[in-house]
């Protein structure tokens, strides 16, 4: 870049010293100024290449930077995805899907406002259909690196002022003002100015008839004025956008996919006649074109002599109204490729994660070593897990012993496995089901609401839930706004109704009575994380164990800090 800068200023120079040594031979001086500003030009085109093509190493430098930053536990700083948390979601809020230290923050890679969204919602979807669908696109996008951060960083790049949503509201509504005869006139008028300027430079007319034929264009560009100018101020903001978006259709235009998902989405952006991305790069040329008329000189000759903003402000409507009812589908395509390279992503940087045989019959969940994704692998302790579908486990244990980090464990097995990511484990078996949980709940000031009332809105929703369509449940520690007395009853009888309903699921509880259900039910497991105090010192092995929990440790962590 700094040898064509030097160059560029050494060619300036030398088409001014040589237009100054032959300045009396007109045509010579003219030939060495119009060679002079090609070249000039050239190495203007070839310096702005460069530009772009250095920023797209530096962004791609920054992108793997990131990932070692993120695969380093460095990931704090990033979007925690707040918008998307929803408490009365089946599970976003419960299971530590958004907000800091997320699942959300630590694998969302997309750089579109559009794709962030569709990212979020995929998580939050809870849908089990056509999960090998896109098993097949996650696992073609993890061995696609290069072209993933290709496109991320070229999608980096730009920054894009106005909102799609904004966007395509806009095309829709606009309602054109301009007829077919508008394309003709501005031709026609072209036409003849280009003749009254040849007869001006040959004597043929006076050259005060071409002033009064430039008023006239001006006159007439002024009838239209007030639309034109409105039709400018939002395609100003659109240019950038579509600039941007045909580098990235391009880029899925000429890639070679063979998932049929990915497929599918690819055949979306063809178009008989042109590839989108062209259409894209043809609308973005002629809105530059309108951005033009700021440019003092070519508004007044520009128009006046050849009506460009009246040719112009046609080409855009035009276009619109060929091509408006696709931007949203080609809009959605380019933010489904943003949202799928972070699944591919995830895919890639944990080699070790296994994507779960899906099957259509027995355990919701046979997993082998079935850890946290977001704990240290070299820390974390896995675990077995098999659970039947109508199986209920009940999950005892101290405090810190890691009941809550296993059913939050469980829980993202079912959203990744569903969104068709591989999963934290050394192999999974997986019959697809939808998930429910009660794990966070808390009163409401806003809603007069205490924390038992919104507690029991919860289960309620939930018992409401399981009588549309199946769902894994997902409970910890209920009823914990009422007395003991009354939450061992109550527990009891919730957990008789979920198993007469024929549920799946788990619930963590303190309470040891609780475990009394599985001698009278045989859908009812018990299992317990323990705890030890040896030498004094409160010892976890966080491993998940048939039975039920013998030792607390509420009354040796009191003692042991003093309280008590």
């Amino acid at each position: 870049m700094t040898f064509l800068s030097t160059i560029r200023v050494l060619v300036f120079l030398m088409t001014v010293f040589g237009i100054y040594m032959v300045f009396p031979i007109w045509k010579l001086s003219l030939f060495i100024g119009i060679l002079g500003i090609a070249i000039f030009i050239f190495l203007l085109l070839k310096y702005a290449d460069k530009k772009v093509e250095s920023n797209l190493n530096k962004e791609l430098i920054k992108i793997n930077e990131d990932e070692i930053d993120i695969l380093s536990g460095n990931f704090h700083h990033r979007n925690q995805g707040l918008p998307f948390q929803d408490p009365n979601h089946f599970y976003s809020l419960d299971i530590d899907l958004f907000g800091r230290g997320s699942f959300f923050q630590y694998i969302n890679r997309t750089t579109i406002s559009e794709g962030t969204e569709q990212l979020a919602n995929m998580l939050k979807a809870n849908h089990i259909s056509d999960i090998t669908l896109r098993q097949d696109a996650i696992k073609e996008l993890s061995y696609k690196p290069e072209w993933r951060q290709g496109y991320s960083a070229t999608s980096s790049l730009v920054e894009v002022e106005t909102p799609a949503k904004v966007i395509i509201k806009w095309l829709l509504g606009h309602r054109p003002f301009l007829t077919k005869q508008i394309k003709w006139l501005a031709i026609g008028f072209s036409i003849i100015s280009i003749v009254l300027l040849g007869f001006s430079i040959f004597n043929i007319i006076d050259k005060s008839l071409i002033g009064y034929w430039l008023l006239l264009g001006l006159g007439i560009t002024g009838i239209y004025l007030k639309r034109i100018n409105y039709l400018a101020l939002n395609s100003d903001k659109l240019k950038d956008t579509f600039r941007h978006y045909a580098s990235l259709l391009n880029q899925i235009e000429t890639e070679t996919f063979t998932s049929e998902l990915l497929l599918q989405k690819q055949n979306q952006i063809k178009s008989k006649e042109k590839k989108a991305s062209q259409i894209f790069k043809e609308f973005s040329k002629t809105l530059d074109a309108l951005d033009n008329r700021n440019n003092l000189i070519s508004a007044i000759f520009g128009n006046g002599l050849f009506l460009l903003d009246l040719k112009n402000s046609y080409h855009i409507e035009q276009w619109m109204s060929l091509h408006a009812t696709k931007v949203e589908e080609w809009f959605e395509v380019v933010s489904f490729f943003d949202a799928f390279n972070t699944l591919g992503n995830v895919a890639f940087n944990h080699p070790d994660f296994v994507f779960p045989d899906i099957k259509t019959h027995g355990a919701v969940i046979n997993a082998t070593q079935l850890g946290h994704p977001l704990l240290n692998k070299t820390k974390r302790v896995d675990s077995d897990v098999l659970i039947d579908n109508e199986q209920f486990f009940i999950v005892t244990g101290a405090n810190m012993a890691g009941k809550s980090t296993f059913l939050r464990t469980v829980s993202l097995h079912i959203v990744m496995a569903n969104v068709g990511l591989p999963v934290c484990a050394k192999a999974s078996q997986y019959h697809p089901v939808k998930l429910i949980t009660s794990m966070r709940t808390s009163d409401s000031l806003t809603d007069e609401s205490s924390y038992f009332f919104s507690e029991l809105k919860r289960l309620k929703y939930i018992v409401d839930a399981i009588k549309k369509e199946p769902y894994f449940i997902v409970l910890d520690e209920i009823l914990k706004g009422t007395n003991s007395t009354d939450k061992a009853i109550g527990s009891k009888k919730f957990v008789e109704k979920l198993v007469a309903s024929k549920a799946t699921g788990i619930i963590a509880t303190h309470d040891l009575s609780l475990c009394t259900i599985e001698k009278e039910l045989s859908e009812v497991k018990n299992y317990y994380f323990d705890a030890e105090i040896i030498n004094d010192e409160l010892h976890f092995d966080y491993t998940l164990k048939e039975g039920i929990c013998k030792n607390m440790n509420a009354s040796f962590l009191l003692k042991k800090m003093d309280i008590i």
